[in-house]
């Protein structure tokens, strides 16, 4: 879709239109609600903006939305359109085994230590990079990580914004 056809949509449609990207209902409607943009530019800074504000307790609902690296499902149901977006994100992620089982054995001991799932921008990078990141961050105090997770939703959100509009 295009600006033009995002500005023209019902609120209804564009909320719609926005789910994929991230799962936070406040940054939709706020998006939905400050149209029309005159650039597509105008759109990712207001989208970007509206992300520096999320609170804690969104993105862990938002996190149920996305799988662990590594697997193909999330805890919730997704829709065609967020499965194909996390499908792509993680296309980099190798199908080594040694490299699976040390991203299972990661991803227990991050959700052990911080009760919710390891989360990176996938895109871009590949399984060796995401494996390193991940124990890097199992370092970090629950301070530290939540604006880590924040940091990665917010990019995860952008990148969608950009393929979606």
């Amino acid at each position: 879709m295009n600006l033009e056809r995002f500005n023209l949509l019902n609120d209804e449609q564009a909320f719609e239109a926005l789910k994929p990207c991230v799962q936070i209902p406040s940054w939709i409607e706020s998006i939905v609600l400050q149209r029309p943009f005159g650039s597509a530019e105008e759109l990712y800074q207001t989208a970007a903006l509206q992300a520096q504000i999320w609170q804690w307790s969104e993105i862990l609902e938002a996190l149920a939305q996305h799988p662990r690296i590594g697997e193909k499902k999330a805890a919730i149901a997704l829709s065609a359109k967020e499965q194909k977006f996390s499908q792509n994100e993680q296309a980099l992620l190798d199908a080594n085994s040694d490299l699976q089982q040390a991203l299972f054995q990661g991803n227990l001991a991050y959700e052990h230590k911080f009760g919710h799932i390891f989360l990176i921008r996938a895109a871009g990078r590949s399984g060796t990079e995401m494996l390193t990141e991940l124990n890097r961050r199992l370092e970090n105090s629950s301070e530290q990580e939540q604006q880590e997770v924040k940091q990665q939703l917010s990019e995860i959100a952008l990148i969608r914004l950009k393929q979606e509009i």
